[in-house]
């Protein structure tokens, strides 16, 4: 599907993930809507790339029907939707203190990463499903979900993480199923490693960021937030990548720890 002449949806665009595939998508001709929480990063990308931000609470109906509805306004079809709004959790079943996982913060992960991931979906599907087919196949749009490897071999005290993620992924195919009655597509890429600016910067950073890269098995480093971008864009323009869950993670493999 072309890009051009388009409006798109992306939540957790403020930074990471989400702020480069607002630029890859601008960049492609799209009049973007970035859905964050962060009002001075997200204000920066909306007017760096041409578009609009709107401070944007996944987990609530209400905020998530605000933001499909300004991108629906834009004067272009709404059609794509791009999910990269989470939070990341380390925290063990049973702590080494004795204690248990706590409810509340495995809730709060999966209301963000899950439900939050679902819910922008659903409404901004709907928006799509009111557009006109943009080809003889009925197509209309596409939702591209961020789940994560955590999601398929998840490591010790990703419990939540992982649950959530692992969630995302267990939609995907019956969301395609779903969705292919008002010609949307979806398909969901699970990161691995990726270099954000979550991992700060300096020596010590630096270091870290080693020790994490060294199981990738080629290229030797980190993705990069401007090759999901280049990933989310390609699948939204082969029309018949539909229902897939793709590894973005040069290899690895997570080991238990």
């Amino acid at each position: 599907m072309k890009l051009s002449g388009t409006a798109a949806i992306i939540s957790g665009g403020a930074s990471g993930l989400g702020e480069a595939a607002a630029r890859a998508l601008a960049a492609a001709g799209s009049t973007v809507l970035v859905a964050d929480l962060n009002e001075e990063r997200g204000k920066a990308v909306a007017a760096e790339t041409g578009g609009e931000f709107v401070k944007t609470d996944v987990a609530d109906e209400a905020s998530v029907a605000a933001a499909v509805a300004a991108a629906a306004g834009h004067g272009v079809p709404l059609r794509v939707v791009v999910n990269c709004a989470g939070i990341g959790w380390a925290e063990r079943t049973v702590n080494r203190d004795g204690s248990p996982h706590s409810l509340a913060s495995f809730r709060k992960v999966i209301d963000i990463n899950l439900i939050g991931t679902f819910n922008l979906m659903r409404i901004a599907a709907a928006a799509i499903a009111r557009t006109d087919p943009v080809d003889g196949d009925g197509q209309r749009g596409v939702v591209i979900n961020t789940a994560s490897i955590a999601g398929i071999e998840g490591q010790t005290g990703q419990l939540a993480y992982s649950a959530s993620k692992g969630g995302i992924i267990g939609m995907t195919l019956p969301a395609a199923r779903d969705l292919a009655a008002i010609g949307v597509r979806v398909n969901t890429i699970c990161p691995g490693i990726i270099d954000t600016p979550i991992y700060g910067t300096g020596p010590a950073s630096e270091e870290f960021k080693a020790r994490l890269a060294a199981p990738v098995v080629f290229p030797k480093r980190m993705g990069t937030a401007a090759e999901f971008a280049a990933l989310a864009r390609s699948l939204i323009e082969n029309d018949y990548m539909n229902g897939e869950v793709i590894r973005f993670d040069g290899g690895i493999r997570f080991q238990p720890k």
